[in-house]
């Protein structure tokens, strides 16, 4: 049998068996209601909920303290001797290559062609929402994180859940607590697995066969497939084996190179079209209050923007706080203030300038998309940027490459957090999932296993639930910590040594 066949007779199989639960479990969690001529996902609605409400719990810190966020990553307020793996600009990088993907080129595509240019609107402001909902899901990741005897550090809702939950409610809080911890640790580890490893080395893939000749090309053949398979295992094994350190240094790189090409192409294309900049921020306004051909009006171009803001940067679904957590610092709102940074680089940043060069360029397969011919995803983004750079595509690889690597890694780690409260963190236990974790990578280039991946995003979005009424329960505890932080800061500027500050509560060690 050759390796074609095999991957095939896999690939049906597992299909075969999975595709009933997969479909079952999609139509729960992203149960739908109808609403003014269109489908409101109650999973969408449930993460913009939580956005406006800690918007207003925290005085639209967002907005506020914005500029103290920036402060933060730049260093200004480090503390000497602060537990934690890695700086505040590591870690806000290595939550970032978790959501900046292929997402933000493929997905804000169908969105325009869906909900039409008005969509962008919706999409930045649901970005900004989640803003104030990243902030409060990393100070609490922070806040309740365990610092391990070799200096190593664990968090994440598998962790400030039972701890925050017990702290306030006593033993029926722990014991609540203690469950949602392991339904958290599953999910996370079941999306890392499938969603942030697998789908991203397909996708990568499929992208490198298309610029090198398609399936008669170089890499077309099942040889080529598990070559760059096995070279990007490779890749993510040895960075993997170092650790949030290891993958930070890595990230810390790899983040700001490939937003960098992808922004300076969408400037490029802006700059070649400037003349047409106008126009298009008035289409994309008017198409948010008044959209022609979309369904639902208003509100379809509203849920539309809501949803890919809400998939593409994962506010609420209590991934983030896991990189996070290991920030050096003694005070974990100013991570959290640090974390409302990433929604607005992923959503309001990146994915509104792939809309905006979609708009201004107006590509000829836009327009067949929005007449319900097709919904091409990357190809339309791709065809916006051939409209003044023929050769994108080569560069549209290298920046889905470093999308798809920076995510694997990141949710390797994430997966590493998940897995080691599941099964402990014996070095045999840690082996063991990196293995498992190279091994998917592999499976990636020879696989589709779609029915697995549209699984692992209904388990990713179940943890949505479950975190966000922790964070809920848990707000008034950021609360301190944002009182607490502020206070500190103010200290500082006021030019006091504030390095031993005695109103933080040491972080425990634990074997």
């Amino acid at each position: 049998m050759s390796l074609d066949s095999f991957t095939q007779s896999v690939d049906e199989a597992v299909s075969g068996f999975f595709e009933p639960i997969a479909t079952w479990l999609g139509e729960v969690v992203f149960y739908s209601v109808p609403v003014g001529g269109t489908e409101v996902p109650l999973i969408v609605a449930w993460l913009v909920v939580a956005g406006l409400v800690f918007t207003g719990w925290f005085g639209f810190v967002q907005l506020r303290k914005f500029r103290l966020a920036v402060n933060v990553v730049r260093g200004k307020y480090d503390e000497k001797g602060s537990a934690g793996e890695v700086n505040h600009f590591q870690a806000l990088t290595a939550a970032v290559s978790g959501t900046v993907g292929l997402g933000n080129i493929a997905g804000v595509a169908v969105a325009v062609s869906i909900g039409g240019p008005g969509a962008t609107f919706w999409m930045i402001l649901c970005g900004l929402l989640g803003m104030a909902t990243k902030f409060v899901e990393v100070t609490l990741g922070v806040k309740y994180r365990e610092v391990h005897a070799d200096g190593t550090v664990s968090g994440g809702p598998m962790h400030y859940l039972p701890k925050g939950l017990a702290e306030r409610f006593g033993k029926n809080g722990k014991t609540l607590g203690k469950v949602l911890a392991v339904l958290a640790s599953f999910m996370v580890l079941f999306f890392g697995l499938f969603g942030g490893n697998l789908f991203q080395v397909n996708q990568s893939y499929a992208q490198l066969v298309s610029v090198t000749g398609g399936e008669d090309g170089m890499m077309g053949s099942s040889a080529g497939a598990l070559f760059f398979g096995i070279l990007i295992a490779a890749l993510v094994g040895i960075v993997l084996l170092g650790g949030i350190r290891s993958i930070a240094s890595v990230t810390s790189k790899l983040v700001p190179a490939m937003a960098g090409i992808y922004i300076a192409a969408c400037l490029v294309v802006i700059a070649v079209n400037v003349t047409a900049v106008p126009a298009a921020v008035s289409t994309i306004i008017e198409g948010a209050f008044n959209p022609q051909g979309v369904a639902g009006g208003v509100l379809g171009a509203l849920i539309i923007g809501f949803k890919r803001a809400a998939f593409s940067n994962e506010a609420g679904l209590g991934s983030a706080p896991i990189a996070h957590s290991a920030v050096k610092t003694k005070h974990p709102a100013s991570e959290g203030l640090v974390a409302l940074l990433e929604p607005f680089i992923d959503t309001v940043v990146i994915c509104t300038m792939t809309a905006l060069t979609i708009v201004i360029a107006n590509p000829a397969s836009w327009a067949e998309a929005r007449a319900g011919e097709s919904i091409g995803g990357v190809t339309i983004t791709s065809d916006a940027f051939g409209t003044v750079l023929p050769w994108f595509p080569y560069i549209l690889t290298i920046a889905v490459m470093l999308f798809a690597i920076s995510t694997v890694l990141t949710w390797g780690y994430y997966g590493l957090k998940a897995w080691t409260h599941l099964f402990g963190r014996s070095r045999a236990s840690e082996l063991t999932y990196k293995v498992v974790y190279t091994v998917f990578a592999v499976a990636g280039s020879l696989l589709t296993l779609q029915t697995l991946i549209d699984m692992a995003d209904a388990v990713l979005f179940m943890l949505a639930v479950i975190n966000i009424i922790g964070l809920y329960l848990l707000a008034p505890v950021v609360k301190r910590e944002l009182n607490s932080f502020l206070a500190f800061a103010k200290r500082r500027d006021a030019g006091l040594d504030t390095d031993e500050d005695s109103d933080q509560e040491p972080v425990k060690t634990t074997v």
